[in-house]
C-alpha cells in the first residue's frame, strides 16, 4: 500500500509538473501577446502625437484664415456702402431729370399757342420784309 501511495505521490507530480509546463507555456505567450499590445499602443501612441501636431497646426491656420477673412468682409463693407451711396444719389439724379422734363413738357404745352402765334408773326414780318426788298427793288 504504500507502493501505491509512493505511485499516487509520484503521478500527482508529475501532473503538477505537467500542468506547471503548460501553464508557462500559457504564460509566456500570453506575455508575448501584452509586449505586442505594448508595442501597438506604442506606436498608436506617436501617432497621435502626430495627428495632434497637426491638428492643432490646422486650427491655427483656420484662425488666421478666419481673421483674414473677417478683415476682408469688413473692408467690403464699405465699398457695399459707397455703391449704395452711388445707387442713392444716381436715383436722386434720375428723379431730378425726371421733374426737369416733366417742367418742360408743362411749360412748352402751357406756351405752345404763344409760340405758335410767335412764328406766325415771324412769318408774317419776313413776308412784310421780302414785299418792302421786292418793291424797293422794283422802284429801282
Amino acid at each position: 500500500m504504500i507502493i501505491i501511495l509512493y505511485l499516487a505521490v509520484a503521478i500527482i507530480a508529475i501532473a503538477f509538473s505537467v500542468l506547471v509546463y503548460f501553464l508557462a507555456q500559457t504564460l509566456q505567450s500570453a506575455q508575448k501577446t501584452m509586449d505586442d499590445v505594448a508595442s501597438t499602443l506604442e506606436d498608436m501612441q506617436e501617432q497621435m502625437k502626430g495627428l495632434n501636431e497637426e491638428t492643432t497646426e490646422l486650427l491655427h491656420r483656420t484662425n488666421v484664415l478666419a481673421a483674414d477673412v473677417q478683415y476682408k468682409s469688413k473692408s467690403l463693407n464699405g465699398i457695399f456702402d459707397a455703391v449704395q451711396g452711388f445707387g442713392e444719389s444716381l436715383s436722386n439724379v434720375n428723379e431730378s431729370v425726371r421733374k426737369v422734363t416733366t417742367s418742360i413738357e408743362n411749360s412748352g404745352e402751357e406756351h405752345a399757342g404763344k409760340i405758335a402765334q410767335t412764328l406766325q408773326w415771324g412769318k408774317a414780318a419776313i413776308d412784310l420784309l421780302h414785299r418792302w426788298q421786292g418793291k424797293k427793288n422794283s422802284d429801282r
